[in-house]
């Protein structure tokens, strides 16, 4: 039962372009995650107060 079994293998030319596209999709969704956080730290402060607070 010696038989050749590369349908499981890949090069590493295809490995390198799985991996780029893994870490465009992780920039996009860390861009996407971390874009707001960082809109809602350069906002100026609620003239309300923050309930969350106690203010």
């Amino acid at each position: 039962m010696n038989k050749d079994n590369n349908t499981d293998k890949i090069t590493r030319k295809d490995a390198i372009k799985k991996m780029g596209k893994y870490a465009a999709i992780t920039a996009v969704g860390t861009f996407v995650i971390l874009n707001p956080l960082k809109a809602q730290t350069s906002s100026p402060p609620d003239p309300g107060g923050n309930p969350l607070t106690g203010d």
